[in-house]
């Protein structure tokens, strides 16, 4: 009961991190210590499930799924992202300094906690730190295309594909590239009011994302774990300008349904914020909100940290041994 009631919280705060554009469930998951276990556990969900079903029955399937890790954590994602819709859509509203402010906290002490060398890093691993910042950087300007498919159903699904992407990849948000695809409103609307068409599809897109990228993910942290924890970093600091307080948008377009999708901002200084804007700046209440998002991050891990050292699903053949601990 204990495991269970940790994953649903783990997954009440990933939830929480992808209604905000900007900040990654993934993460979270990172941070909480889950991170692998969850891409491990998501590439179960294919055709080997079959076979673990007619080997070994519906227990077998259960281990096979590691449904006691899944139930709880999904539980905790859906149960966030209802209730945190109206709150988030809130604080972006009439607070988003204080919120950005928390949230550039926990995300820069991600990492300094995913970027923590291992034994075996090498001067070479540089490449993919550098390759995880430049995509970062790229992608939500990549991400306007998708409105160019015409099809309001086929946007839906590759956004839903895109996202979900996004949601395992910790300091890629999948909020803020919904938000430059120009579908965030559209999605947040559809969860609040729950209509079940527009779900549908954007789960379909889902699936179809996690089946993929899941697999890709695992494989790579599998055979070049050093590596793809580098790339992962890269990602991490990459989001860091999104998530800056005080700054000016100097850049947009506007989506099929007229909405606004940010495209480039120009990051300022808290006294340049006020000249420009004439808001106040409120810096000691953000500094304070970072501050609290560092402490909470680092507390975490200290927490995670024997369990972050030997996570599910890190080398190959992991399935066989992960299917029968469940």
């Amino acid at each position: 009961m204990k495991r269970h009631l940790g994953i649903f919280l783990r997954g009440a705060g990933m939830g929480a991190a992808d209604a905000v554009p900007g900040v990654s469930g993934g993460t979270i998951a990172f941070v909480t210590g889950i991170y692998e276990e969850l891409i491990h556990t998501i590439r179960q969900f294919g055709p080997s499930a079959i076979g673990a079903w007619r080997r070994w029955g519906l227990r077998g399937l259960v281990a096979h799924l590691n449904l006691s890790f899944v139930v709880p954590l999904l539980t905790g994602i859906l149960a966030s992202l209802v209730s945190v819709a109206h709150l988030v859509v809130w604080l972006m509203d009439d607070h988003p300094l204080l919120l950005n402010g928390f949230f550039f906290g926990l995300v820069a002490a991600s990492v300094l906690v995913v970027g923590r060398h291992p034994t075996d890093w090498r001067w070479w691993h540089l490449l993919p730190l550098v390759v995880g910042l430049l995509l970062a950087q790229a992608l939500p300007s990549l991400m306007p295309m998708v409105a160019r498919l015409g099809s309001p159903d086929l946007i839906l699904v590759v956004g839903g594909a895109i996202a979900i992407s996004a949601l395992l990849l910790p300091g890629v948000s999948g909020s803020f590239l919904l938000l430059a695809m120009g579908l965030y409103g559209t999605v947040m609307d559809g969860i609040r009011s729950f209509d079940v068409g527009l779900l549908g599809l954007f789960g379909l897109g889902c699936l179809v994302g996690l089946f993929v990228f899941s697999r890709l993910l695992s494989w790579l942290l599998a055979y070049h774990h050093t590596a793809t924890l580098q790339l992962l970093v890269g990602f991490i600091v990459g989001s860091l300008p999104v998530l800056w307080p005080w700054r000016e948008l100097v850049r947009y377009q506007l989506g099929p349904e007229g909405q606004m999708i940010p495209l480039d901002y120009r990051y300022l200084t808290p006294g340049d914020f006020t000249v420009l804007t004439g808001d106040p700046a409120r810096l000691p209440a953000v500094v304070a909100l970072m501050l609290a998002g560092v402490a909470l991050v680092l507390l975490i891990s200290r927490v995670n940290r024997p369990a972050a050292t030997t996570p599910a699903g890190t080398r190959p053949g992991a399935d066989k041994e992960e299917g029968s601990n469940v």
